[in-house]
């Protein structure tokens, strides 16, 4: 704050002459200002202010006339006054606003713009409300006049905002610094952006070159891996621990073979201990094959599942050197007397273990950092303590889809993005930099890593992979399937609320049970829509076959546990395949369906004797439920002189004096305790004669009164009644329960798709099976029946058989392949050139993963370096609503393969708008729930609705509503009653608004129709956001490409930082673009539309119907060729727009110009005053600074290390006055003479000067 007044200041005294004192705004000296001033100047500050409101008609200002005119006078420096008792106003200053604390009611400067502060007096916070602080604005002035708003340049700003066009995407590799080694024998690319950023230089010298060069086992990208992750291995980060390197290779790039490599080259350096993570414990064989491949023959492969818990180098199990292989399941085990495997790998590595350690396939450590709620992986925890265990290991991270999510990123400890020395103290504020950066700042993570040689990522080509989205539509007896399964689902969530109802003792469960259900709702589901897919498979499969090519059918669940369950039930012959759906609900309503206790049986006539021996057995003063009796204690006689001893011995005393005579509970008459009857119930003692009617024959010992007698019958009854009813109850339940049992029996349900499959294409005679299940379903050779049989045979064993199957597969002895992400993470079955089976394989998906990185995965099974020829991809889905549009987006994405840790996020249309959890799809998802629930109004109409007839539109409602209430998503429903009648009320809680996943999961359990049309609802409201967004500006589309006819270099760029452990360094590039189209360039466009016969009437010169400063705007527009109806736009100064302009929206912003003259002297003037002007015209706020519709223009881009100047960066830019400059935006050109690309961050040409002095120091680069 400019001033901290110490207090408000109090009426002021006019000096003797006429004048007031006032305190400077600036330098707080005391200041004399002559009468009739209302301005001035403070002589030791220089700062030129006003009088206060308060002090204006004390120096008589008011009337001078001198206000408001800026006639400054030099205030007089008034020292004596200073001491004076108390404290004058304070100057205004005239760029600020004066305001009073609300709280102290000082009266605060206030610089223009700044909204939330705390008083420096009281230190309350505050904040300025615009609306009711006009009062405060010093004197008035006019207003000025209103800005006539230029339409067009609103448009034109709003796609530089944009961006440009998102170009092509990957590049051709070829190591850029290293030539040793063969090259890679299929087509290897990487994306555009990595290529623009250079590695540092290789200084390592390989131990291992000769042997390379002379076996020729590596290409020259993976001896290149080698030399990067020796190179890095040699640094330590700044907290001294080992620097680790991360190879992000796309699948079947080759990452055995660089990781085999790497073991050989540290086992030639003296370090012959290695410990190899991966997924599963068959991939040994590989790791094996891999080490052969390299020459490292003599280096053992120990698996760590088949070795004891004790010392590894001990006698008994002497191990000295090698590999260990384990997989990420046994680094989390640990032996029945508590020894774990982590704690016995520390232990064989010893101190001070400097060798390698790979985490291959180490996406499995990710959600180390979870979601919000959820608890960290123990896998993941387990990969980050190994690492702190063991300081000087040489880390390996090793994936193909690592990085898809910056949270993924969590275990990589050892990159050294985030802690000590890096701007990030913590990986929580690495996550929220990333977060806030969007898809830019993880593209830009990778280029980061790369430049600083500690990440290499290259892909597998998919040149010549051919990908075809099948629709399996629903056939119709499948259907009528789908449609029972899913209104019964619904009645047994109505049956399990009101059985649940029946309990009363206690919830505690029920909130179990509706997991259970959820879940098995949602994966009874998933089994439905696989089911559908086994038609449509099974004819690609044998067309396929027809063609003389190989299957590969990828799923990614077997029902393996569905099948074991009902082989032990049933017995190992059936009369046909199992049905998974159906077994998965019988097993959740067997187990699940509450039942109300089941009540002992009803005691026998012995009764009410058996009550009164347990109460008579009852030690006195408990009564027969077990409570204790308040028993009356006796009393001394209050005796003085009986001390605490005397009180407990009398007590004793007088019970055993008192014995002789008791008193009758009746005539209170005191009597001989043998002449009183007791009761053996209550413990009371009467006269024989006082009881009605009185007892005259002798009395057995276990006697009791009347109205004990009177309450044993009783209670006995009414036990009896309350078990009975009891018993009823449960015998009810468990009737409903059979009931609902018999009705799953009935239901039409399909059979297990695994079984099914494989059993139409011929059986396991002609499949080959790489799954994780241990037994499956035959037909009988009868054909009559089926009989479970294992999947191994006496030859080979359970771990074996997916070797043996795949080895059957890729000999040729089998054309079918069948695998599930269980049991075939890491193998390979591409057209392998070393394989006997060349034909072209044909991968169907029947289940695509939710996730596209796990996707990429299984498609990286069929498609891997060394292959005779490239696979056919058929991803079949159903015309399910989530289903479908879930598999065009993996077809895009794997079109361009722009997987995330590529650095490069464009992958068709920005996939980040069709990743439904995003947070546009939670927005989303939001609007659709608050419109439903009729909170707010939908920004789209229904799909099948129209506006035009309202009642369609309540028709659809009621019926969303109802269904998201039979999906759970509606809780706590009541139906109104009155005038609500027929209207459901509800609510939807905070953490499912927002939860897409739970939704699409849900979703699958609605009837077709309906779930469709909900879908489509909750597309087209999610198409709006983006759309929305993308005109606003805030759509974060990753790079993008800035076009311009001429690009230019200007200067020498300059270094801003330089990186102190690889030398790496942050480099601030200056362009000059020159966007413009002559009027040559646009006539010769023109003319060729015309000549090719492609032209509408409507293409032609078109000028702005409206003027701004004087000058209409020129256009060329012609129609569109991508969409009908569009018309593509271009302007003389920024040349062609991204965005297309509808017919209707043309002619009623421009019209069309007939002479060529006008059209031509009004492109050429616009052309050249654009040169060296924005849009705005001369007065534009920004100024020189404003690129709206600036043909010549500068760019500074920052490249090279983004990430240790993070920080400062954005410090700079959330200073900006435009909004889209305060966004991370990463763009990249090329210039036009030496098409060199240059990528990184656009920094406003505002705020390179804030930027360059954060940075501190600026060298030029020495030519």
């Amino acid at each position: 704050m400019a001033t901290q007044p110490s207090l408000p200041p109090p009426p002021q005294q006019q000096q003797p002459n006429g004048g007031v004192q006032v305190r400077c705004a600036g330098c707080r000296m005391i200041l004399t200002v002559g009468p009739g001033v209302a301005e001035f100047i403070c002589p030791s500050c220089q700062l030129p202010q006003m009088l206060p409101p308060e002090l204006m008609t004390l120096g008589g200002a008011a009337n001078s006339g001198n206000r408001g005119a800026l006639n400054f006078q030099n205030a007089s420096l008034n020292a004596s006054s200073i001491a004076s008792s108390h404290v004058p106003a304070h100057g205004v200053d005239p760029t600020k606003i004066q305001l009073p604390c609300a709280n102290c009611k000082a009266i605060l400067n206030v610089p223009h713009g700044l909204v939330r502060f705390s008083c420096p007096q009281c230190a309350v916070e505050l904040a300025v409300d615009l609306s009711k602080v006009k009062q405060f604005f010093p004197s008035p002035r006019l207003p000025p006049p209103p800005e006539d708003i230029n339409e067009v340049a609103i448009e034109v700003e709003r796609e530089e905002d944009e961006g440009g066009m998102v170009g092509e995407t990957f590049t051709d590799y070829r190591p850029p610094k290293l030539s040793i080694g063969p090259p890679h024998p299929d087509p290897i690319v990487e994306t555009s952006s990595l290529s623009a950023v250079q590695p540092p230089e290789p200084t390592y010298d390989l131990k291992i070159k000769d042997d390379l060069e002379r076996s020729k086992g590596l290409s020259c990208l993976q001896i290149e891996t080698l030399v990067y992750a020796s190179q890095r291995h040699l640094q330590h980060l700044p907290n001294g621990v080992r620097a680790g390197f991360f190879i992000g290779d796309g699948a079947g790039v080759g990452k055995g073979r660089t990781i085999a490599g790497l073991i050989w080259e540290n086992w030639h350096r003296g370090r012959k201990k290695a410990l190899w993570i991966s997924v599963g414990s068959d991939l040994k064989f590989d790791a094996r094959r891999d080490l052969d491949d390299v020459g490292a023959k003599c280096v053992e492969v120990h698996a760590l599942n088949k070795l004891p818990y004790s010392k590894l180098d001990s006698r008994s199990v002497g191990i000295r050197e090698g590999v260990v292989f384990l997989t990420y399941s046994s680094l989390i085990a640990s032996s029945e007397k508590g020894r774990s495997r982590l704690q016995q790998l520390v232990q064989w590595c010893g101190s001070g273990y400097d060798g390698l350690v790979v985490f291959d396939e180490c996406h499995k450590a990710k959600n180390l950092v979870p979601e919000a709620g959820s608890q960290p992986t123990r896998t993941g925890e387990a990969v980050l303590d190994l690492q702190a265990r063991l300081p000087e290991a040489r880390f390996i991270y090793c994936s193909a889809t690592g990085a898809s999510e910056p949270r993924n990123l969590g275990y990589m400890v050892r990159l050294g993005l985030w802690g000590a020395g890096t701007c990030f103290n913590d990986f929580h504020k690495f996550l929220g930099a990333l977060d806030k950066g969007g898809v830019g700042a993880l593209e830009l993570v990778a280029m980061d890593m790369k430049a600083r040689g500690m990440y290499v990522c290259r892909t597998l080509s998919y040149k010549g992979a051919e990908f075809d989205v099948v629709e399996a539509p629903l056939e119709v007896e499948m259907m009528d399937m789908y449609k029972k399964a899913a209104e019964f689902w619904a009645e047994l969530r109505v049956e399990l609320l009101s059985a649940s109802a029946f309990l009363t003792k206690e919830k505690p469960n029920s909130s179990q049970i509706w997991r259970l259900y959820w879940s098995s709702h949602q994966r009874f589901f998933r089994h439905m829509c696989m089911s559908a897919k086994v038609p449509a498979t099974v004819r690609l499969a044998e067309k396929a076959l027809l063609e003389d090519k190989c299957v590969v059918i990828g799923l990614q669940s077997t029902g393996e546990a569905r099948t074991e369950e009902a082989v032990t039930k049933y017995g190992l012959e059936l009369d046909d395949f199992i049905s998974g759906p159906r077994e998965l609900l019988i097993k959740f309503v067997e187990e699940n369906y509450p039942l109300p206790e089941k009540p002992d049986p009803l005691p026998g006539e012995e009764s009410v004797k058996e009550l009164q021996r347990k109460r008579h057995s009852a030690p006195p003063g408990v009564s027969l439920k077990g409570r204790v009796r308040k028993v009356a204690k006796w009393k001394p006689a209050s005796d003085a002189e009986s001390d605490e001893e005397s009180d407990t011995d009398s007590a004793h005393e007088s019970n055993e004096s008192d014995d002789e005579f008791q008193i009758c509970e009746i005539c209170n008459g005191e009597e001989e305790r043998k002449k009183l009857l007791q009761c053996s119930c209550c413990g009371q003692l009467v006269h024989a004669g006082c009881l009605v009617p009185p007892v005259t024959e002798s009395v057995p010992s276990d006697w009791s009164c009347h109205s004990c007698k009177e309450k044993t019958e009783e209670y006995l009854q009414s036990r009896h009644a309350y078990l009975t009813e009891l018993l009823k109850r449960y015998e009810a339940a468990l009737e409903r329960k059979s009931k609902i049992l018999d009705i799953i029996r009935t239901l039409d349900l399909p059979n297990n798709p695994l079984d099914d499959i494989i059993d139409q294409l011929g059986g396991p005679d002609k499949v080959a099976e790489m799954t994780g299940r241990r037994g499956m379903l035959v037909r009988a050779s009868s054909g009559k029946g089926v009989t479970y049989q294992a999947r191994n045979t006496k030859e080979i064993s359970m771990e074996m058989v997916n070797m043996h199957e795949k080895q059957l597969f890729m000999d040729g002895k089998k054309f079918i392949a069948i695998i599930s992400e269980a049991g075939s993470a890491g193998v390979s079955l591409q057209a392998d050139r070393r394989a006997t089976n060349q034909k072209r394989r044909v991968h169907i998906t029947l289940e695509l993963p939710w996730s596209a990185d796990r996707a990429i995965q299984q498609f990286g099974r069929t498609h891997r370096s060394n292959q005779a020829s490239a696979p056919e991809y058929r991803l079949i889905f159903t015309n399910l609503g989530g289903e479908r549009r879930f598999a065009s987006i993996v077809a895009k994405r794997l079109e361009s393969l722009g997987a995330l840790t590529q650095g490069d996020r464009r992958a068709g249309p920005t996939l980040s708008a069709y990743n439904y959890d995003s947070a546009f799809g939670k927005k989303a998802l939001m609007v659709m729930y608050r419109g439903i629930m009729e909170q707010d109004k939908l920004p789209v109409v229904p799909p099948g609705c129209s506006s035009e007839k309202p009642e369609t539109i309540q028709d659809f409602m009621m019926k969303a509503k109802a269904a998201l209430v039979s999906v759970g998503i509606v809780r706590d429903t009541v139906l109104g009653t009155g005038k609500d009648y027929g209207k459901f009320s509800g609510r939807i809680v905070d953490s499912d608004m927002h939860d897409v996943g739970r939704f699409l999961n849900r979703l699958l359990g609605l009837p077709p129709e309906i779930q469709n049309r909900l879908f489509e609802l909750f597309i087209s409201i999610l198409d709006l956001l983006v759309l929305n967004a993308r005109i606003e500006g805030n759509l974060d589309s990753g790079i993008v490409d800035m076009k311009a006819n001429i690009i230019e270099l200007q200067g020498t760029p300059k270094t801003v930082h330089v990186d102190n452990m690889s030398g790496a360094s942050t480099i601030l590039f200056t362009f000059t673009l020159d966007r413009g189209i002559t009027w040559e360039s646009a006539s010769t466009m023109l003319d060729e539309k015309q000549k090719d016969g492609l032209g509408s009437p409507s293409d032609g010169f078109y000028e702005s119907k409206r003027e701004w400063l004087g000058r209409r705007h020129f256009i060329l527009a012609f129609v569109s060729t991508s969409a009908s109806g569009m018309f593509k736009i271009v302007r003389p100064a920024v040349g062609e727009s991204i965005r297309e302009m509808p017919l209707a929206e043309l002619k009623n912003k421009y019209r069309k110009i007939t002479t060529l003259e006008k059209a031509r002297s009004g492109w050429e003037d616009e052309y050249e005053v654009s040169s060296k002007q924005c849009m705005h015209g001369p007065n534009c706020k920004l100024g020189s600074f404003c690129t709206v519709g600036r043909r010549m223009q500068e760019v500074n881009i920052l490249g090279g290390l983004i990430l240790p100047v993070w920080g400062t960066i954005e410090k700079a830019l959330s200073k900006q006055a435009r909004e889209s400059h305060k966004r991370l935006r990463v763009v990249r050109l090329e210039t036009t003479a030496d098409n060199k690309r240059t990528v990184g961050l656009l920094v406003p040409n505002a705020a390179v000067e804030t930027v360059l002095q954060d940075l501190a120091w600026v060298q030029e680069i020495d030519d």
